[in-house]
C-alpha cells in the first residue's frame, strides 16, 4: 500500500503468489469482515459483498462486486480496477462466480479458486456449482499483519488522538478534589461513566472513532479487564484507563495508563512492577525483526513474577499476554505468547498488567513496530501514577 491521503490506496502484488497456482481468489463478506476491508478499502453496508482478482499481465486484476445502491461510494473507494453494481438481488456468492465465468475462468484448465478460511459456507457452495475447486489460504492475513509505511502513520495518528485523549482523563483526575470518600469534578462527583464521556467527546473532536472501546476502571472494577460500566472513583484507589479508538481509515490505536489520587501501598508496589516487566519486554524488542514473541512475553512475566505477583493465575496478579498485533482488528497476529518470529512491520501492544479484586489493577500499554533492527514507539505518554495536568494537544 502505497499513501494516498487519509485512506492508503492498496497493492494486490501479494496476491500473485496465490495466483500463480489458483484461477482466481475471491473472497465474500460484509463491513464487519476486516480481511474484505483490507481487499476493498470499501467501508460498506452490513450485508455482503465480494472481491474477486484473477491473475493479468500487469498484475492481479480486481472486482468489487458491491451492494444495490453503494456503486457510487465503491467507485470513489475501491483502489482495485473495477466496480460491478448490483441490480438485482442475488447473493455475493453467485455474484462472485459470475465474475469469473465472465473473465473466462473455468472455461478448461486450472478451476482453482483460493479463498480465506472465514468465507461464508454458501459463498464457497455457490462457486462449487459453478465447478470451481475451493481451497483455504492464509494470503490476506499475512500481508496484513506486514505494516507498510502507509499504514504505520494511520497507526501513529490514531495513537497521538489516544494520546489526547488520555491527557483529558489525567487532568481530570489531577484537577477534581477529595470529598471524603469520592472524588468530585466539576461540582459533581467523579465516575468512570463520567470520565468515560469526557474522554470519548475529546478522541471525537480528535477525529477517531471511540467505537465502544474506552475501558476505564476504579478500585475493584480496575480488575475487570473489559469494564465499560459506571462506577464511583475513589480517593487510593486505582484508576485505569484503556484507550482504543479506530481511525477513518480503519486502524486501530492502544494506550492505557493507572492513575491513583492520594494512593500508595499495592498499587505503588504493582506499579513499579509493570514499570520493570514494560522495560524487560522492550529490551527483548531491541533485537528488533527476528526476535521470538514468546520471549518478550516470558522476560515480562519474570520480571512480575520477581516483583511478588502471579503469573499462573487466570484471576489474580499477571492475568493476560504481554501484547497482540494490531491493525484493522484491535486483536490480530502476532501474539506475544505464542511461537512467532517477530517480522519488520509487526505493530503490537506492549501492555503488562497485575490485577486483585480486592485492591485494583494497574495496565501500562504502548503502542510499537517492530523495525528491521529494533522497534518504535508510536506515540510516547508520560508514566507516573499520580495524575497531573497535562496538554491537551498531545
Amino acid at each position: 500500500m502505497t499513501d494516498g491521503g487519509d485512506q492508503p490506496t492498496t497493492s494486490y502484488e501479494f496476491l500473485a503468489a496465490t495466483l500463480a497456482n489458483h484461477a482466481a481468489f475471491v473472497h465474500v463478506g460484509d463491513r464487519a469482515d476486516d480481511d474484505l476491508r483490507y481487499l476493498t478499502r470499501f467501508d460498506g453496508p452490513d450485508r455482503q459483498y465480494a472481491f474477486v482478482a484473477v491473475p493479468g499481465g500487469d498484475g492481479p486484476q480486481t472486482t468489487l462486486c458491491a451492494p444495490s445502491l453503494f456503486g457510487d461510494q465503491a467507485r470513489r473507494e475501491f483502489p482495485g480496477d473495477r466496480v460491478e453494481t448490483a441490480t438485482t438481488g442475488r447473493p455475493a456468492g453467485e455474484r462472485a462466480a459470475a465474475v469469473l465465468d465472465d473473465v473466462g475462468v473455468g472455461g478448461g484448465g486450472n478451476t482453482t479458486v483460493a479463498v480465506p478460511s472465514q468465507i461464508p459456507h454458501d459463498a464457497v457452495a455457490y462457486l462449487q456449482r459453478a465447478g470451481h475447486e475451493v481451497t483455504a489460504t492464509d494470503a490476506v492475513e499475512r500481508a496484513r499483519r506486514e505494516k507498510t509505511a502507509a499504514e504505520i502513520e494511520r497507526h501513529r495518528r490514531v495513537q497521538r488522538a489516544a494520546a489526547v485523549g488520555m491527557a483529558r482523563a489525567e487532568t481530570v483526575l489531577a484537577e477534581s478534589a477529595v470529598d471524603g470518600d469520592r472524588l468530585v469534578w466539576d461540582g459533581a462527583p467523579l465516575t468512570t461513566e463520567r470520565l468515560r464521556r469526557t474522554v470519548n467527546a475529546v478522541l471525537a473532536g480528535a477525529g477517531v472513532d471511540p467505537v465502544g472501546n474506552s475501558v476505564i476502571g476504579a478500585g475493584r472494577t480496575a480488575a475487570d479487564l473489559h469494564y465499560t460500566g459506571d462506577d464511583t472513583i475513589r480517593p487510593g484507589e486505582t484508576v485505569l484507563l484503556d484507550l482504543s479508538p479506530r481511525g477513518p481509515a480503519g486502524y486501530y490505536a492502544d494506550l492505557t495508563r493507572t492513575f491513583v489520587v492520594d494512593g500508595g501501598g499495592w498499587d505503588r508496589r504493582a506499579y513499579v512492577a509493570c514499570e520493570a516487566a514494560r522495560e524487560a519486554a522492550l529490551a527483548e524488542l531491541a533485537a528488533g525483526a527476528g526476535a521470538a514473541a514468546a520471549t518478550v512475553h516470558e522476560e515480562a512475566a519474570a520480571e512480575l513474577a520477581a516483583h511478588g505477583f502471579r503469573i499462573d493465575s487466570s484471576e489474580v496478579g499477571f492475568t493476560h499476554g504481554t501484547g497482540h498485533g494490531v491493525g484493522l482488528s484491535l486483536h490480530e497476529r502476532p501474539s506475544l505468547t505464542g511461537d512467532a518470529t517477530l517480522a519488520a512491520g509487526d505493530v503490537v501492544t506492549v501492555e503488562p498488567g497485575v490485577y486483585e479484586p480486592s485492591e485494583g489493577g494497574v495496565r501500562l500499554e504502548d503502542l510499537v513496530v517492530v523495525r528491521p533492527e529494533g522497534y518504535e514507539l508510536l506515540q510516547p505518554y508520560p508514566f507516573g501514577s499520580t495524575p497531573r495536568r497535562r496538554d491537551l494537544d498531545g
